[in-house]
């Protein structure tokens, strides 16, 4: 029997220590960025369906005097439609499959509140006017401008994320898509950026009456639904744009359900008119061939033919 200390006793092999495992492909989303999706998606429940079951009754309600109806109905339906794609939003797991979506918010958020300052006279809070529209007024710029600094906070962090290997696309967009997504998001950013910087000129492109200060609220929708749109096509992967996808059907119809309430105040047979139809509908067909799309590939590759 061998003694412990005898030189000829066997020695123990040492146990290799387990490699770290390896970082997942891509950015991980934060929690800030998912929190403050969720945070938007409340707000736009909220105040959207106000706006527009006010808009649908033929009476006004915003921060500012609208001549007509349509333009704070229609805000408040695009609120009512990104408010479920925010909330699926908050569930992706990098910052790729989030980006399409998160980048036009910030657009929304910044591009509002920096319309509603530059306009500040204009808004009932300095004009002055009933009561429950004063008190709208208030809340609507103190809560633009808290949303504005969570996210530029949110964003500021997600940058600093650590990334791990580079994601791969393994969903492409079909060529047949590309040249239709690319007129889609261009005319709706060349609207935005018109109504935004040149409102009194670019407002005559509108069918119904508006104002300044609807002129570029509604610009600033119009740019962000642009942003969303051709960003989904730099994207090129169905997968990353999932969250996005869904906001674009959404928007569409709700939409479309003001603008169908309020029809016979708008002029539906000048070119604008048919052109704003031609895009919400354009809006309508990107979302539904998308999901058509994304139910045709299964664990992130094709399963069935694009064509």
């Amino acid at each position: 029997m061998t003694h412990p200390t005898d030189p000829a006793a066997p020695r123990p092999t040492p146990v290799a220590a387990s490699d770290p495992p390896a970082p997942a492909p891509g950015r991980p989303l934060s929690a800030g960025v998912a929190l403050l999706a969720v945070s938007v998606a409340v707000v736009n429940l909220l105040v959207g369906a106000v706006l527009t079951v006010v808009a649908l009754t033929g009476h006004v309600l915003g921060a500012w005097p609208s001549p007509e109806p349509l333009s704070p109905g229609l805000l408040g339906a695009a609120m009512l439609g990104t408010a479920p794609a925010l909330f699926a939003l908050a569930r992706a797991a990098t910052w790729q499959e989030a980006r399409t979506l998160v980048l036009p918010l910030a657009v929304v958020l910044g591009g509002l509140f920096a319309v509603s300052l530059l306009n500040a006279r204009r808004l009932y809070l300095a004009e002055g006017g009933p009561i429950v529209s004063v008190l709208f007024s208030l809340g609507w710029l103190c809560t633009l401008g808290l949303l504005c600094v969570a996210a530029a906070v949110c964003l500021a962090g997600q940058a600093f994320t650590r990334s791990g290997p580079p994601m791969p696309r393994n969903a492409p967009l079909p060529g047949w898509a590309k040249p239709p997504l690319a007129v889609l998001g261009s005319s709706w950013l060349g609207i935005g950026a018109g109504l935004l910087v040149r409102p009194g000129f670019w407002a005559d492109f509108v069918p119904w009456h508006t104002n300044r200060v609807d002129a570029q609220a509604l610009g600033v929708w119009a740019l962000a639904l642009g942003v969303g749109v051709l960003g989904s096509l730099a994207e090129d992967d169905l997968d990353r744009t999932r969250a996005a996808l869904l906001s674009l059907p959404g928007t569409a119809l709700a939409m479309t359900v003001v603008l169908a309430v309020r029809a016979p105040h708008a002029d539906w047979s000048s070119g604008p008119g048919l052109g704003l139809i031609a895009m919400v509908a354009g809006l309508l067909a990107a979302g539904a061939s998308g999901h058509l799309l994304v139910r045709g590939t299964g664990d992130g590759r094709p399963t069935a033919s694009a064509g």
